[in-house]
């Protein structure tokens, strides 16, 4: 994955879960980096951006499954490159 598609898969996600708070996290926040739960997305929040993940990206995200933890969008930028074909981003 070049840095382009990096750059917009991380803006798309930032949109994602910026959405699925409802707007209460804003995606420039998200894209400074950090926890998101820190930076305010709670349980609920958490839950709906799975879905829109899992919809969008035909992929399954597991929070709290093994490996690495999924708390930041570089760690969601993470499971997607590796889930997701690279014509499907």
């Amino acid at each position: 994955m070049d840095t382009n598609d990096t750059t917009d898969l991380r803006g798309r996600l930032a949109d994602l879960v910026s959405e699925a708070t409802g707007g209460d996290v804003a995606a420039t926040d998200l894209l400074t980096g950090g926890s998101m739960v820190a930076l305010g997305v709670d349980s609920l929040g958490l839950l709906r951006m799975v879905d829109a993940i899992e919809l969008e990206y035909d992929v399954e995200v597991e929070l709290n499954g093994p490996g690495r933890p999924l708390d930041t969008l570089d760690d969601l930028v993470t499971l997607l490159s590796t889930a997701v074909p690279d014509d499907a981003r």
